[in-house]
């Protein structure tokens, strides 16, 4: 890898992308399975939410996974270090947690057609995402020979 400014955190999330693949992925194979198997306590009638949570937890975590890589690749394009990209940087390690996560647990155990408490962690992932991207495309700036 190159000596970029940025090295460091383009390995860490290069690193995460790929974890976050592999735990969301193997997640919808596991929720096929429990399709397949027919298992009650997630199709049953009444189990309608806990489904759908666990599905967008798959989704984000799948989806967040490549966000890292894509944060990683954006990462290799800017040749300046920043305090802001270490920002967006955290914000985007914390989505990927938050987001998952909260879906999971708002389907762990849920009250009727709603969701658990867990539920309460997705809306701050979700302004960690924004605040992460936010700061990306305020940081993407051609280069000086472009401008």
């Amino acid at each position: 890898m190159n000596a970029s400014p940025n090295s460091r955190r383009i390995w860490l999330h290069l690193k995460l992308g790929w974890v976050w693949l592999l735990l969301f992925a193997t997640l919808g194979l596991v929720l096929e399975g429990l399709h397949g198997l027919k298992a009650g306590f997630y199709l049953d009638v009444g189990m309608e939410t806990r489904r759908l949570m666990w599905t967008l937890a798959h989704t984000h975590g799948t989806l967040i996974g490549i966000v890292h890589l894509a944060f990683a690749v954006t990462l290799e394009r800017i040749d300046r270090p920043g305090d802001a990209l270490g920002v967006a940087s955290h914000a985007l390690v914390a989505a990927g947690v938050l987001l998952p996560i909260g879906f999971f647990l708002g389907g762990v155990v849920t009250y009727g057609g709603d969701p658990g408490l867990g539920v309460l962690l997705v809306p701050i992932g979700a302004v960690s995402l924004i605040v992460a991207a936010a700061i990306v495309v305020y940081a993407l700036k051609p280069p000086r020979d472009q401008q």
